[in-house]
């Protein structure tokens, strides 16, 4: 199947399978994805919690209580969930290590290719702490990511539920993020749907091409 057949079938799901469990290897093969997602300036400002455990997705269900109520049986249905967080800021210490995996990579042919992608690097993180949108800049890296898993997941066969309904400051709290220098961002369950969710026999809506498309 075509990348554009995968964007077609995925849907939102609205109601997991709890008696499916999606293999570890697919798992391993969409964890992977997540690593290799691109980001602006390879600056990777993520990290990824991963809840495959009734008890681990217990604790992110804390995150979806009261007004976020209505997500919550997603998160204790479904087979895996994944918290997508992103850095609270990019300093030096966290910069110096991007440079070094990039060096072990082999992706620095000299001393010069590493001074300019350490300096590149470097004026976008200022440009935007300039900007005052420093953490925005982030969270859109991480949305990269989403975007690359969600359809990741559907050419595996494996059903997907992004949520922004979710209490990042409760999600904060109990998984200490803010000590880790970090900020829970979005949501995002795995699994099967189950027979109950009515989302999955809708049919896809999109505005037309010519409505969404300008060619020059």
């Amino acid at each position: 199947m075509s990348p554009v057949a995968f964007a077609r079938q995925r849907y939102t799901t609205k109601a997991y399978d709890a008696s499916r469990q999606v293999e570890q290897a697919v798992i391993d093969e969409l964890l992977e994805l997540l690593r290799l997602s691109p980001s602006s300036v390879n600056s990777q400002p993520w990290h990824f919690v991963v809840a495959s455990t009734a008890e681990g997705k217990a604790r992110l269900a804390k995150g979806a209580q009261e007004g976020f109520a209505y997500n919550r049986p997603k998160i204790l249905d479904a087979s895996h969930v994944i918290l997508i967080c992103t850095r609270r800021d990019i300093d030096d210490a966290y910069l110096a290590e991007l440079l070094e995996q990039e060096a072990a990579d082999g992706r620095l042919r000299d001393e010069a290719a590493r001074t300019t992608q350490h300096n590149t690097r470097s004026s976008y993180v200022n440009l935007h702490r300039g900007l005052d949108d420093l953490q925005h800049w982030m969270e859109k890296q991480a949305y990269l990511a989403l975007g690359t898993l969600l359809l990741g997941a559907a050419s595996k066969g494996v059903d997907a539920t992004p949520m922004e309904g979710i209490d990042r400051q409760a999600l904060d709290a109990e998984l200490g993020l803010t000590d880790q220098g970090l900020s829970s961002l979005v949501m995002v369950a795995l699994g099967y749907h189950s027979d109950s969710d009515f989302n999955a026999a809708l049919p896809k809506s999109r505005l037309p091409a010519e409505r969404v498309f300008t060619h020059l």
